[in-house]
C-alpha cells in the first residue's frame, strides 16, 4: 500500500513527535535513579560515584565539598600503600613479601624494639598480622604524639605472633610505608605521585609528616571522589587504566585472596584490601570513605562521607555494605 504525501507526513511527524527511547538507555536511567535515591537516605552521605563498564553511571554529589575537591580518605591510604607495595615488589626494589624489616629497612628498627620486631615481614605489616599492639582506637592519640612514630609502633607489645591473627593499626601500616620510602629510597608521597598519581591522571596533595618526615603511611591523605573512582577501576581491571599496566595483575589478584578475617566486620583481608563474600574489593576509612571494584559485575565505586563521626561495622559502614551489596550490585 503506498502512503500519499500527505499521510507520510503525517505519520513522521507523529514518530518524531514521540518520546524515543532505547532500552538499554531507559534501564541505565532507572538503576541510576534506585542508586541515587538510596544514597540519598544516608544524611552524612556526601557523594557517590558508580561505574559499570565504560559508562558511569552515577556521580553525584549531595553534600560535603563535591566531586572535584579532595576528601580525607582517612584510612584507605592504607589501601594505596598496599598497592605501593606491589609496585616496588614488581620492580626488585623489595625482594618480595616475606622480606623482614630488618633486611629492607635495618635503621628504622630501635635498639630498644621489642623481640622480634626486625622479623616482621612486609606481607606482616600490609595484612595486619604484625603481631604488636595496636597504635588505632584509643591508642592512636598517644602514637601520634610520641617523638617518633615508626620507633613507638615498633615497640609496642607483642600480643600475637607476626603472621597470625589479625591487628588492626594503623602504626604497622606506617612503618610499611617508612619501610617503603627506605628500601625505594623516594618519599611515600613521590612514589604515590608518580607510580599512582601520574599514570592515572589524578592528583595526590601532600599530607601529614611524622616528626622524622616520613608521610603518615596509613591515614589523612587527600583524594577527589572522581580520583577514589580511578583507583577502584584499577582494582576491578586488574591493575590496568586506559589501557596502561599500573600495577601487575598478579599482584592484583594476590591482594584479592584473604589472608585474615577483620574481628569487627568479618570481611576478609587480603593485601591492604577488604574483601566480601560478594566479590567486592575495599578500602575503607573512618567516618565512611569507600574505594570499592567488583570485578565480577564490572562495577567501580567511590563514596565520601562525613569524615568527623565514625562507622562501624555494625552501623553507618554496615549500611553502606548494603547500598553496596544491594541497589549497587543490581545495577
Amino acid at each position: 500500500m503506498r502512503l500519499s504525501r500527505r499521510r507520510f507526513t503525517t505519520a513522521t511527524s507523529l514518530l518524531l513527535a514521540a518520546p524515543f527511547v532505547v532500552p538499554g538507555l531507559a534501564a541505565a536511567q532507572t538503576q541510576a535513579t534506585e542508586i541515587a535515591e538510596a544514597a540519598r537516605a544516608f544524611p552524612r552521605l556526601h557523594s557517590v560515584l558508580v561505574q559499570r563498564g565504560g559508562e558511569v553511571v552515577l556521580a553525584k554529589s549531595y553534600r560535603g565539598p563535591g566531586l572535584d575537591r579532595p576528601a580525607n580518605i582517612k584510612s584507605c591510604s592504607k589501601s594505596i600503600v598496599a598497592l605501593l607495595l606491589g609496585i616496588a615488589i614488581d620492580r626488585g626494589e623489595i625482594p618480595g613479601v616475606h622480606a623482614p624489616l630488618s633486611e629492607i629497612a635495618p635503621d628504622l628498627v630501635p635498639r630498644d624494639a621489642t623481640p622480634g620486631a626486625g622479623s616482621i615481614t612486609v606481607q606482616d605489616l600490609v595484612t595486619m598480622r604484625a603481631g604488636l599492639g595496636a597504635t588505632s582506637g584509643p591508642e592512636y592519640g598517644a602514637w601520634v604524639a610520641s617523638e617518633n612514630w615508626v620507633a613507638y609502633a615498633l615497640r609496642r607489645p607483642m600480643v600475637g605472633a607476626p603472621g597470625g591473627r589479625m591487628i588492626y593499626s594503623t602504626g604497622s601500616s606506617h612503618v610499611l610505608g617508612a619501610a617503603l620510602a627506605k628500601a625505594v629510597g623516594d618519599s611515600l608521597l613521590t612514589q604515590a605521585r608518580h607510580r599512582l598519581g601520574d599514570p592515572l591522571g589524578i592528583d595526590i596533595p601532600a599530607w601529614t609528616r611524622d616528626p622524622q618526615g616520613y608521610y603518615l603511611g596509613g591515614n589523612q591523605m587527600a583524594l577527589t571522589p572522581r580520583a577514589m573512582l580511578r583507583l577502584a577501576l584499577l582494582m576491578r581491571d586488574g591493575g590496568r587504566v586506559d589501557g596502561t599496566q599500573v600495577v601487575s595483575q598478579d599482584w592484583v589478584e594476590a591482594s584479592a585472596q584473604p589472608r585474615t578475617v577483620s574481628p569487627w566486620s568479618g570481611l576478609g583481608y587480603g593485601y591492604g584490601w577488604f574483601l566480601s563474600d560478594s566479590g567486592y574489593r575495599i578500602a575503607r576509612g573512618y567516618g565512611g570513605q569507600v574505594i570499592a571494584a567488583n570485578p565480577a559485575r564490572d562495577l567501580a565505586v567511590a563514596i565520601t562521607s562525613d569524615p568527623g563521626e565514625p562507622a562501624r561495622s555494625q552501623g553507618y559502614f554496615g549500611e553502606l555494605m548494603e547500598f553496596l551489596d544491594g541497589p549497587v550490585l543490581q545495577a
